[in-house]
Order: structure tokens, then sequence, then C-alpha cells
């Protein structure tokens, strides 16, 4: 059995879900969002990330990580301070001994919906088929399960 943290990285909401994979049967555990207070600094905020998601490492005990690679927005700052969130997440992962596998929003949607340009209602109703029992309130959590699934899909030779 592998047990998946998935992880939708940002500096005001960063989604995250757990699931585990044994052969070709998924089962949702626990998803979430973890919220920095933004009256938070800067770097307090990405301080709440790490220990968010270092948490979460520990209680749940994950045995690999997927994690979403950031699009370049127009905006360049934006894109930085997501940079940052991402690279929060991911040390925290890292000090836990977690291995980590990134996958583009493209091929995310693409493998959950068939379509790369798939919108979020269209990811969200997918998830309801594959994972029944995962009810996300926010698309951030949306997004963490779906990176999830796909990296369960996609390891699914590996195992």
């Amino acid at each position: 059995m592998k047990r998946i943290i998935g992880i939708d990285p940002g500096l005001l909401h960063t989604g995250w879900s757990i699931i585990d994979i044994a052969g070709s049967t998924r089962k949702y555990v626990a998803s979430g969002v973890i919220l920095p207070p933004t009256k938070l600094p800067f770097e307090q905020r990405l301080a709440f990330i790490f220990n968010g998601i270092d948490e979460l490492c520990k209680n749940f005990k994950p045995t690999e990580c997927s994690i979403e690679v950031i699009f370049v927005n127009k905006n360049g700052k934006t894109t930085l301070l997501l940079g940052h969130a991402r690279a929060a997440a991911i040390t925290a992962v890292a000090i836990n001994d977690i291995p980590v596998f990134e996958y583009e929003p493209n091929k995310v949607k693409k493998a959950l919906t068939g379509m790369g340009h798939a919108d979020k209602d269209q990811i969200y109703k997918m998830l309801s088929i594959l994972l029944p029992t995962a009810h996300p309130k926010t698309p951030d959590e949306s997004d963490a399960i779906a990176i999830a699934l796909t990296h369960a899909n996609t390891s699914r030779f590996d195992m």
C-alpha cells in the first residue's frame, strides 16, 4: 500500500489531501486547506505552511508526495510568491524523507477528465466518481485530491 499526500500550494490557501492506494484500489483518507493568517508577515506565512505540511506528514505518514508545478502567471511577482509557498511545502515533505513527484496543472486535468483544459466543475465531478467519499469544500482542497489521484494513477505501474 502507498499513502499519498497531494498538495496544491498557495500563499493564502494550501490545499492538501491524503489517499491510500493498493493495486487499483483508491481510498480517500482526509483533506483540507492550510490557511495562514493574512495579517502575518510573509516569512511567518511560509513558516505556517511549512509547519502545517510537516504536521500532516507526521500524523498521516505518507509514503509519497505529489505537488502541482507552478504555471507562470502574467504577473511575475505572483509566480515568485507562489514559488515560495511551494518551496515551504516541499521542504516540509523533504525533511520527513518523503519522495516528491511533480505534476503540471494540464496533466492533472487530463489524467482525471481526459482533457488538459478541463474546468473546476469537471474536475470536481470526476473526483466524486473516482473517490465518492471525498467531499472537498474548496477548489484548493479539490485540486489537492486531484493531484494525489493523478499520482496514484500515474504510479500504478511502479507498485
